[in-house]
């Protein structure tokens, strides 16, 4: 498999070029404005790996760590042996995000990956137009993803993923789910050089909230006194999207000796609910062991918040062949203050 010609090495990078050129077509049609706030799933879009965060989410070209199928599920077909992560991320108004995935290489077939994620609110005090400082009564937002994934290695230089996902989000008794994929496709230029990335991120259909708070009861005339004015009935909500995201990365490496390296890395991102920007990031690896990182997110986008993001990172090796690792980000957001994630990962 990885023996191939010079002839299929030229024809994958067409077809790599050509399937960028079709993704980015499609989302040029259908862009035009911002169209900021008109999309359902927004915890789809929050980071899940601290170190992708600490190089501001500039990670379709990077794999290495098994959360990178997050932003490219092409990075699976990079991966070996069994690799386990998991994410604590103490988001924005105290809403409690976990991130879960493990995925596992077969030899000569791929590697599978089984990925959730889980957002809750905390109780939130419910609060009407009559009564501004509260009913008595709570809520809570709730949303959770269940994704399984494929990622192959092509050739040595090329590899490709796919991720399905099943999503749904409940604020108090009203809910909807949908399903979504995932794709991406990875090419390294050679060992240690340039690595390019693709992916387009939540591409599925749209989906409406029902459940018992649409529930009403109906007058069909209200100036008209005997008729019933208490039909049961239940309102209609529209069809919004899924966030849906095209992503384009560069990464390079800089080796400065064998256990020194500097990582730079950019990302371009066209979302199908606000404007494009980019990402960039970079890391300094030293002594194999330890990392340091820094990055800064949505450069060239209008009214965002904050955009500064930190890191540091420490992996261990073991006799016993496994790895452990350890990642913290920092991730400034303006107004809305700061949130802070922990990734823990073991690779066996």
């Amino acid at each position: 498999m990885k023996n191939v010609t010079n002839q299929s090495i030229t024809k994958i990078k067409i077809y790599i070029v050509f399937a960028c050129l079709i993704f980015s077509s499609a989302f040029n049609q259908a862009s035009g404005q911002s169209k900021v706030g008109t999309t359902i799933g927004q915890f789809l879009k929050i980071s899940p790996s601290s170190r992708a965060s600490s190089l501001a989410d500039a990670s379709t070209s990077l794999y290495g760590e098994v959360s990178s199928a997050f932003y490219n599920p092409a990075s699976l077909g990079r991966l070996r042996g069994m690799n386990v992560q998991f994410t604590h991320n103490q988001w924005l108004a105290d809403i409690d995000y976990n991130y879960a995935i493990v995925a596992l290489h077969i030899e000569s077939f791929g590697a599978l990956s089984l990925q959730a994620i889980s957002l809750n609110s905390g109780e939130i005090d419910v609060r009407t137009v009559e009564q501004p400082l509260g009913t008595g009564e709570r809520y809570t937002v709730t949303n959770f993803a269940l994704g399984l994934g494929y990622g192959l290695q092509l050739t040595d230089r090329v590899s490709v993923g796919v991720t399905v996902n099943y999503l749904t989000e409940s604020i108090w008794n009203s809910s909807f789910s949908t399903f979504s994929l995932s794709m991406g496709v990875l090419f390294e230029v050679a060992p240690n050089s340039l690595q390019l990335g693709a992916s387009v991120s939540n591409f599925g259909p749209g989906a409406g909230y029902e459940g018992r708070d649409l529930f009403i009861d109906y007058d069909f005339d209200p100036d008209l006194f005997g008729d019933n004015d208490q039909l049961p009935a239940e309102l209609r909500t529209d069809e919004f999207s899924l966030p849906t995201l095209f992503r384009v990365g560069v990464s390079y490496p800089v080796v400065l000796d064998d256990e020194n390296r500097v990582l730079l890395t950019v990302d371009a991102i066209h979302p199908n609910d606000n404007n494009e920007s980019v990402n960039a990031g970079m890391e300094l690896q030293l002594m194999k062991y330890f990392s340091l990182r820094g990055g800064y997110r949505d450069l060239f986008l209008e009214d965002s918040e904050g955009g500064l993001v930190l890191g540091t990172g420490i992996n261990v090796d073991f006799a016993d062949g496994y790895k452990i690792t350890f990642d913290y980000a920092w991730a400034d957001y303006g107004r809305l203050e700061q949130a802070h994630r922990f990734t823990l990962g073991v690779v066996l």
